[in-house]
């Protein structure tokens, strides 16, 4: 993305800031996850919540709070007494789409504050095999040569990847039209099959099938290519910078939390990010590390704001 050389440069100055020895308390904390238990945000979560306990000396509990895409989770976490007790593992979804498109939201920007910034992962510009497609150029002209509107796999209204399609539509000048799912799998079927001719999933869920000649992954919606897909270019050295564009993960407190907390809670997650066994299951899951602080993830919102926030005004997209 962007933001990342910034990132980089305002993560290695709070690491200088937090050098001082982490306080303790003996109130539990309890971290927030909005997703439902076993799948990888839940991984996730148990290992920062080891990590940062055996840094703070203090107990992490994680409690998994699922469902209305991240609403229910953040929403506690807002209404939270600020005391340092709770944290939210939240995202582009469950905080920065949601306030942006919900304008009856309970939660809004100013609800959190920002703790640390932790990864994030990219998407991919993919065609099935079954159209004879290798790279982005081309995929214009084939769109030119069908005329007709291309169907892309989403993940609901307001979606990254429903509102990367309209990103990519206005950049690259042809007609793409959204197919909602309710899971990945399901909408993956359709792209290995040709009833859709796009998908912005992950790199995770395609490589198999891209190895297997199922799909062509035609870029990375990154800056640099990404080690698990050598060969897949990213978005920025094909000359589409403007296609840049990722889903991140990072740590949110109720607004007030003291801030002498927060900047103890924010190295102990960018130590434990950074950690071998942090970053092997990064890797495994195709997430990139981007551990800073509070004014990394400040930095982040601020992105959103401009990046997501203009297309949704763009097109006047508003969800109940």
């Amino acid at each position: 993305m962007s933001t990342i050389t910034r990132r980089g440069f305002i993560a290695a100055g709070t690491l200088m800031a937090f050098s001082r020895p982490l306080r303790a308390s003996a109130k539990p904390v309890t971290l927030i996850v909005p997703y439902a238990a076993g799948g990888p945000n839940d991984s996730f979560a148990r290992l920062l919540a080891e990590g940062m306990g055996a840094k703070l000396g203090k107990s992490f509990i994680v409690e998994n709070k699922p469902g209305a895409n991240g609403i229910i989770g953040a929403s506690q976490v807002a209404r939270a007494p600020n005391d340092g007790s709770t944290l939210l593992m939240g995202g582009s979804g469950p905080v920065s789409l949601n306030i942006m498109l919900r304008p009856s939201l309970q939660y809004k920007f100013d609800s959190f504050d920002s703790v640390a910034m932790m990864f994030d992962g990219p998407l991919t510009i993919t065609v099935p095999s079954t159209i004879n497609v290798k790279t982005i150029a081309e995929l214009v002209a084939y769109s030119k040569r069908e005329n007709r509107a291309l169907t892309y796999g989403s993940l609901g209204p307001g979606s990254v990847t429903d509102l990367y399609g309209l990103i990519m539509s206005k950049a690259l000048g042809i007609p793409l039209t959204a197919v909602p799912y309710k899971s990945t799998p399901t909408s993956l079927i359709d792209l290995i099959t040709g009833r859709n001719d796009l998908s912005y999933m992950t790199p995770i869920a395609l490589a198999d099938h891209q190895r297997a000649g199922a799909v062509k992954i035609l870029a990375l919606t990154t800056d640099q290519r990404d080690p698990f897909l050598p060969d897949v270019p990213s978005v920025t050295e094909l000359g589409y910078p403007q296609l840049k564009a990722s889903y991140w993960t990072a740590l949110h407190a109720p607004k007030g939390t003291p801030k002498a907390l927060i900047n103890d809670y924010a190295a102990a997650a960018i130590q434990t990010v950074q950690s071998e066994g942090f970053r092997k299951l990064l890797t495994s899951n195709g997430q990139i590390e981007k551990a800073g602080g509070p004014q990394a993830l400040e930095a982040q919102l601020e992105w959103d704001r401009q990046y997501w926030g203009k297309v949704i005004r763009e097109n006047n997209i508003v969800l109940d």
